[in-house]
């Protein structure tokens, strides 16, 4: 009789390793996949809570990990992207969408004589899958087709990790140590700490699900003695949100005690009926031998079952997070999110926003600036040093987040994004330089003391007008992804170019025939050059605005035709 030995061990954890390594390579290529439809997801979340839910449901079910999706949430939470109200809707629908992988490895469980049922058995179907999606990848040019190929290569790698799980299990069938051990399931709450204590090692409840579904497959254990465990794995799993969840803020960590507390209380109520009904009812259901498919309907039993007792309770869920975590004062805002990196679309997404905050500062700088030629100010001048510091904090850590995000696999659009983002960052930048120094030009008019020349002031007062209206114009076009203020910004460039080149052309008049000290003339001919330059990058942008919405049609286009 062969006996579970070292060999056995090994190729359990080596079920596991590929099991684990299929189930990411299946969701990230489903995620590339579903290309930039989460942008448009998330957009769509409003306060209401079934939409969250749909949402959850639909995403986990996408991308196989409730896991992820909670950490996803503590990112979008924590960057200000999403509410916890709306994410508590999404925590309850990513505990329903996870029963699907269940459903999934519930397949290693067929036993038919017909040769077309016996295909779908993962000894067959498992191959069949490889080669498949073997040949799309190699043979698809594109890389939706290469990502289809993918899915298949990940779910046959995924299924060959559950069937190696197995079969390292045999000898415990025979086993009557093992026999004994398993006795221990028959008390529930050991059942529980057993779920909960292997899903948190190994931070995947589908994972954990699967071990139970390999093992239901070798020897007999009963559906009694496995739904503890498949409500120790549901609280196991929170362990992921509850370590991505330190060094966030308050809201933040108030999803991971959402999401904790919600499969705690879930737990809880069934427990209690599964021991007044153990008791006094004798379910003759629980008493049968559990299949991977009897063990994936008990899985979807409790996690439907529980988000249908709680999710009338959404509210009192989140004044239970906020009576276990305490608003900070003087709470420090997290620029970009590292979190939100497990999708590189919603990081995108964080990126942007940023950016947006960044050129409302640079926008802000520059119009203090231009009104401290006029009247000097010494608060405004501190605003603008105070800026000045805060925009060079965006720049670098936005440039930081950007290439974490290029090091991710993307699409040929997110990669173009990125680049013009990147682009986008260093024109506004170059903006704020700009401000800095219309900002030193006034320090030293101020300091020296020196008076513009009525006609001077007036040319410059035009000047600073259609300047202000153009970085608005450019900023709200970033902001909306206005083609209208985007097409106004070159008439602004090329009125403020036609002003500038005049305004100058009097000034160098006014140098030969008066005679202006030296110093006067640069300050001045460095003032009309800085103007002029933020006409350049203000168009950088526009145009850069103008190019994405005009590929964006023609790839329109494309698929329309």
């Amino acid at each position: 009789m062969e006996s579970f030995n070292l060999f056995c061990i090994l190729n359990l954890l080596g079920g596991l390793a590929f099991f684990l390594y299929g189930m990411h390579i299946m969701s990230d290529s489903l995620e590339k996949i579903a290309g930039g439809k989460l942008e448009k997801i998330l957009k769509s979340i409003t306060s209401n809570k079934y939409k969250g839910l749909l949402l959850g449901l639909g995403v986990t079910a996408v991308i196989q990990s409730s896991s992820a999706v909670t950490v996803m949430l503590v990112g979008l939470v924590n960057s200000g992207l999403m509410k916890l109200s709306q994410a508590i809707g999404v925590i309850m629908g990513s505990n329903i969408g996870t029963t699907a992988t269940a459903w999934i490895l519930s397949l290693v469980g067929i036993q038919a004589d017909n040769s077309w049922i016996a295909l779908f058995k993962p000894d067959s179907l498992t191959p069949i899958m490889a080669f498949i999606g073997m040949l799309i990848f190699f043979i698809a040019k594109s890389n939706k087709n290469k990502n289809i190929g993918s899915v298949l290569l990940g779910f046959a790698v995924l299924m060959f990790g559950m069937i190696m799980m197995g079969t390292s299990m045999t000898p415990l069938s025979n086993s009557p140590r093992f026999a004994q051990l398993l006795t221990l399931f028959n008390n529930p709450f050991f059942g529980i700490f057993i779920g909960a204590l292997l899903t948190a090692i190994i931070q995947s409840s589908s994972a954990s699900v699967g071990m139970l579904q390999a093992l239901a497959l070798k020897v007999d254990i009963s559906c009694g003695a496995a739904l503890p465990i498949i409500m120790g794995q549901n609280i196991g799993t929170c362990i992921t949100a509850i370590i991505s969840s330190i060094g966030v803020n308050s809201n933040a960590r108030k999803v991971a005690v959402v999401h904790l507390s919600f499969n705690i209380i879930g737990t809880v109520i069934f427990l209690v009926a599964f021991l007044i009904g153990n008791t006094f009812f004798n379910i003759e259901y629980l008493a049968q031998v559990a299949s991977p498919a009897k063990i994936a309907i008990l899985h979807s039993i409790f996690n439907i079952g529980t988000t249908i007792l709680l999710f009338p309770f959404v509210k009192q869920l989140e004044k239970l997070a906020d009576f276990i975590i305490k608003e900070e004062t003087n709470e420090k805002a997290i620029v970009l999110d590292e979190r939100l990196l497990l999708s590189p679309e919603l990081a995108l997404i964080e990126a942007n926003q940023k950016l947006i905050e960044m050129t409302d500062l640079v926008k802000s700088n520059l119009i203090y600036s231009t009104k401290l030629l006029k009247n000097y100010d010494t608060k405004r001048a501190l605003i603008i040093a105070k800026n000045e510091q805060i925009i060079n904090n965006y720049e670098n850590k936005l440039k930081s987040y950007l290439i974490k995000v290029s090091n991710k696999e993307l699409s040929e659009e997110m990669s173009s994004d990125i680049a013009r983002l990147l682009l986008t960052i260093n024109d506004f930048k170059q903006i704020q330089n700009i401000a800095t120094n219309i900002f030193k030009i006034a320090e030293q008019k101020f300091s020296n003391r020196i008076d513009f020349s009525n006609e001077l002031i007036e040319d410059l007062r035009i000047i600073v007008k259609s300047t202000r209206a153009m970085i608005r114009a450019t900023q709200g076009a970033l902001t909306d992804s206005n083609i209208k203020l985007a097409q106004d910004v070159e008439i602004y460039k090329q009125n403020i170019e036609d002003l500038i080149f005049k305004a100058r052309s009097k000034h160098i008049q006014n140098v030969q025939y008066e005679k202006l000290p030296m110093e006067f003339d640069y300050m001045i001919l460095n003032l009309f050059t800085d103007l002029d330059r933020t006409t350049e990058h203000c168009m950088n942008v526009s145009w850069m605005i103008l190019k994405k919405e005009k590929d964006k049609s023609l790839t329109d286009f494309v698929y329309a035709w």
